[in-house]
């Protein structure tokens, strides 16, 4: 089933990588910006944690109480040191390289230059754990490096993509406040990045199809946030949707979402309405094949599973990020989806933007002050919101130097004035 109006919990990686680990909104576990963060802009960014908390219950964790065999291998980005994949259910037994954890094997790893974002390494290690286990429930967490700047592939991969750029678009550039967005993929190299992920994710498929696994298996694809367009090196474009990571628009947020669960089997195969990523957990509490370890009763929720193919109990879905201080022009925004509205907060100036997303999917048209009523009603439901989850919210920064570039550099000058 596809999930095509799919968002994740935030528009940069480590709050949504926390909120699919524990089925919480991010400021439920002080994540809400990327690891470790960006201090000083135009606002203040919020106290927020440098990893996930060893007290909250991880879906691995869960699982593996059940009676799961867990796998980890990729970008954890939720902390490192006594916080890595292995303190929150998934083996101990990891070997690390700057933040990104492997299983420990006696399999010599790739050669850097056939595979620099380690997807074939993460893919043999898969599929190597696949075959170990085709008798007992497993749960395997596979956080791809690709499609993570610096982008990087396989030369004969990236040969293949340059004589078909030769054909492809020239380059298109739109604005997005004062950053330049991308408005056409002709990226050779990204292209051929990706095909190396896709090929490695088909290998892995087939790892399940020969150990006759397939019908016992279910498989998510997701993202953790839109493709980088507006800044450092812009190596995509997400048109027809606005932006991109690091910013409230579409492209920054709703993401790729595929769920493959051929027991469940559903006669629909798309799902238009807005579905937000942390619901994972209470999906795999009603179709696992081991109990789950009992979780405190404020956190239990039970959405229907949408695989079913039943319709959802209501189209009043709500989609609620945190704000994050990161490409989006210096600003920290907030958004609420509801239903087919969706309502965007600027803090720094207060400034709205309210957009009907089936009519106006690109989000051109601001319809804040054409409709009043409603922008109150979904400011009022965001506030609520905010102070449900115990939110900590950005101030303004009275050191910000509007002339000083985004740059580590800068942003420790500020921290320091």
């Amino acid at each position: 089933m596809r999930f095509t109006q799919s968002y994740a919990a935030c528009c940069v990686c480590s709050p949504t990588r926390g909120s699919i680990m524990t089925e919480k909104y991010p400021p439920r576990f002080g994540i809400t910006d990327f690891i470790p963060g960006r201090r000083s802009e135009k606002m203040r960014s919020a106290p927020h944690a440098s990893h996930l908390p060893l007290a909250e219950i991880t879906i691995a964790e869960a699982l593996h109480a059940g009676g799961y065999s867990t796998f980890f291998a990729g970008k954890w980005h939720l902390g490192g040191g006594q916080f890595y994949p292995g303190a929150q259910g998934f083996p101990q037994a990891l070997d690390e390289s700057a933040q990104l954890w492997y299983p420990k094997s006696k399999t010599p790893p790739p050669h850097k230059n056939d595979d620099p974002k380690t997807t074939d390494r993460i893919v043999n290690e898969a599929v190597a754990f696949i075959d170990a286990h085709t008798q007992t429930p497993v749960y395997a967490y596979l956080p791809f490096l690709a499609v993570h700047t610096p982008i990087g592939a396989r030369g004969d991969l990236l040969a293949k993509y340059e004589k078909k750029k030769m054909s492809a678009p020239p380059d298109a550039w739109g604005q997005e406040r004062a950053r330049p967005v991308r408005l056409v993929q002709n990226n050779a190299l990204y292209a051929a990045m990706l095909e190396q992920l896709d090929t490695g994710i088909a290998r892995i498929l087939a790892a399940l199809e020969k150990n006759g696994l397939t019908e016992k298996t279910i498989v998510v694809f997701m993202s953790d946030n839109g493709g980088l367009a507006t800044s450092e090196g812009h190596p995509t474009a997400n048109l027809p949707l606005r932006a991109g990571k690091g910013w409230p628009y579409e492209g920054g947020i709703r993401v790729p979402w595929i769920v493959c669960a051929p027991r469940h089997h559903s006669t629909r195969q798309h799902l238009p309405n807005p579905r937000h990523q942390h619901r994972l957990l209470s999906h795999a509490a009603r179709t696992r094949p081991a109990p789950l370890a009992p979780r405190p009763a404020s956190r239990r929720h039970q959405p229907r599973p949408t695989t079913s193919g039943r319709p959802p109990r209501t189209r009043r879905t709500a989609l609620l990020a945190p704000p994050a201080l990161r490409q989006s022009g210096r600003r920290a925004p907030c958004i609420i989806r509801a239903g087919d509205w969706k309502l965007i907060e600027w803090y720094e100036n207060g400034a709205l933007e309210l957009y009907h997303i089936p009519a106006d999917h690109r989000e051109k048209n601001n319809l804040a002050a054409r409709e009043p009523a409603r922008t109150k009603s979904l400011q009022t439901a965001l506030a609520t919101w905010r102070q449900s989850v115990g939110a900590i919210m950005p101030t303004p920064n009275p050191a910000f130097d509007p002339a000083a570039p985004a740059s580590p550099a800068a942003e420790k000058k500020n921290r320091k004035k």
